[in-house]
């Protein structure tokens, strides 16, 4: 007789708190208006109700909504993407602008398909922005375009505010966690970044309870920093669905506030750590200072236009 599975029961300090309020509502029919995806969604974040409810930040899912890679941790669907769309940058930029954001994350999914992995659409994407809210700062999260370096050249032409590329795991997990990926590679993409743009920030993260020891996460707070990187998030893994990868185990936040503290002491510039961190929760208050001075310089007196959007969604 099979044995039969262990069960790792959620503790109490996972339990969501449910907010679907007007902003949350709203700013869900506008992604379905403009035909958007957001990794809020795609990947089932757990702070959805939070950062929408309250409007603090949008991380905007480009390049489509299926992935190349079947990453084996990750809800987002997999398969034989569509053709680009070069008019999604504009929808990006329109909706950050009648959010009134003040700071967005722009990801993707990952597209081996393409030469450049996309390089080229996070970069218009970038530029509509800025041209559309100039007082707002841009965070991206690409993939590692497999490591063609060039592609990266044709992205840092007009450099984000924050660049975040996440090693997702430690190394000796990365074989099973990841698809594709090289814990390596993430590491010289990191490294690279730093070296055609030495201003910005980078930033990564990694999910525990994948089995990985506290010696291993610590030993990638160094290999991190060993590559420059400033800014890391550590969250605990939830199981998407019974298909991905199980919970070895949920840590307790007192042990997130511990890697907290071991990653601020040895030198990260900012560490989010706690069960429901994400990559991109309360990523407005990891840009820099020269950032937020470039926001605020642009934001005083800048007014939103009275157009038929906002209007609409009223924000």
């Amino acid at each position: 007789m099979a044995k039969k599975e262990e069960y790792v029961r959620k503790p109490e300090w996972l339990k969501i708190k449910i907010n679907t309020n007007k902003s949350y509502n709203r700013l869900k029919n506008l992604m379905r208006d403009k035909r958007l995806n957001t990794v809020c969604e795609e990947a089932r974040c757990p702070n959805i109700h939070e950062c929408w409810s309250e409007r603090q930040t949008a991380t905007f899912m480009i390049l489509g909504d299926t992935c190349t890679r079947g990453c084996r941790f990750c809800a987002v669907k997999t398969g034989l993407p569509n053709e680009l769309d070069w008019g999604e940058p504009k929808r990006v930029a329109e909706s950050v602008e009648v959010m009134g954001l003040k700071h967005v994350v722009v990801t993707a999914v990952a597209r081996d398909d393409l030469k450049d992995g996309g390089a080229a659409v996070f970069a218009e994407t970038i530029k509509q922005i800025r041209a559309r809210v100039p007082g707002c700062t841009v965070e991206i999260l690409p993939s590692d375009m497999k490591g063609d370096y060039e592609s990266l050249h044709t992205l840092m032409d007009n450099p984000p505010d924050i660049f975040n590329h996440n090693i997702e795991t430690v190394r000796r997990l990365t074989k099973r966690v990841r698809a594709i990926a090289m814990y390596d590679r993430s590491l010289e993409l990191l490294r690279r970044v730093k070296e055609i743009s030495p201003n910005t920030p980078t930033k990564s993260s990694i999910m525990v309870g994948l089995g990985e020891t506290k010696e291993e996460i610590i030993e990638t707070m160094d290999d991190l920093l060993a590559n420059n990187v400033d800014i890391m998030t550590i969250g605990q893994y939830l199981q998407p669905t019974k298909k991905h990868l199980k919970v070895e185990r949920y840590y307790h936040p007192d042990e997130f506030a511990e890697l907290k503290q071991i990653a601020l002491q040895k030198g990260f510039r900012h560490c989010e750590a706690g069960p429901l961190v994400r990559s991109s929760y309360h990523a407005d208050e990891q840009v820099n200072k020269s950032s937020a001075q470039r926001r605020i310089k642009y934001m005083k007196g800048y007014e939103q236009s009275e157009g038929e959007q906002l209007t609409n969604y009223n924000f």
